[in-house]
């Protein structure tokens, strides 16, 4: 897959890293030639180019990317490179870095965002789900499709634990993702049971997710 990054700093250059250990093709876009920094993702592409103007984005070829990631500190760019990639050159997916919270509202379609990342909105998610056991916490949201990557440990007292998978009816537009159990990540097997402090991780509607913790965690939600 080959991934374009608008923004070659810390972020871009730390999503560039790691893109490539999975073995992708990736090319790094930044207008300040201090940001070109070859020798530390030497397997990257690079261009010194403004990622806001359509030519520097043509040189890039980004009509061949697969993805394209708006991953600098400006929210203003960021939105405008989304756009661009999703509707002048037909980008299937497009990746946007949200920096101000107050600016979440504008990441959606309508300026081409198919996934928006808030690193304040993960930050304060990653503090609640530290502390609230039986809470459902919202990690981040798919932007296309109103739905949300959400988390929630099993608590004590949930009539989930020892449920087959697969015998639990789950709300409809909701899908359980993954199982993290002990430091193991597991696929939901439909035979398998649910354990205390299972922490699992659900793709949901907006609309599904109070449905969602009164399966899960019915007793805590009553208490509030």
């Amino acid at each position: 897959m080959r991934v374009a990054i608008a923004g070659a700093g810390n972020v871009g250059r730390s999503i560039a890293a790691e893109l490539l250990e999975n073995g992708h093709e990736v090319l790094l876009i930044d207008k300040d030639p201090r940001a070109i920094k070859a020798e530390s993702v030497p397997q990257a592409e690079w261009l010194l180019a403004d990622a806001c103007e359509l030519s520097s984005l043509e040189e890039a070829a980004l009509q061949r990317c697969q993805v394209a990631i708006a991953s600098t500190g400006d929210d203003k760019v960021n939105l405008v490179v989304s756009l661009l990639a999703k509707t002048e050159f037909g980008v299937p997916r497009t990746v946007a870095r949200v920096n101000h919270p107050r600016n979440e509202w504008m990441f959606n379609e309508a300026w081409g965002v198919d996934v928006s990342v808030s690193t304040p909105r993960i930050m304060s998610a990653l503090v609640e789900e530290a502390v609230s056991v039986g809470d459902l916490v919202r990690l981040f949201t798919f932007r296309q499709g109103d739905a949300n990557l959400v988390e929630l440990t099993l608590p004590e007292d949930s009539p989930m634990i020892g449920q087959r998978v697969g015998d639990i009816d789950w709300p409809l537009d909701t899908a359980l993702v993954v199982i993290l159990r002990e430091g193991r990540v597991l696929r939901p097997d439909p035979e398998g049971t649910l354990e205390l402090n299972d922490e699992l991780l659900f793709v949901a509607a907006d609309e599904t997710e109070e449905q969602l913790e009164d399966i899960l965690s019915p007793h805590h939600r009553k208490s509030e």
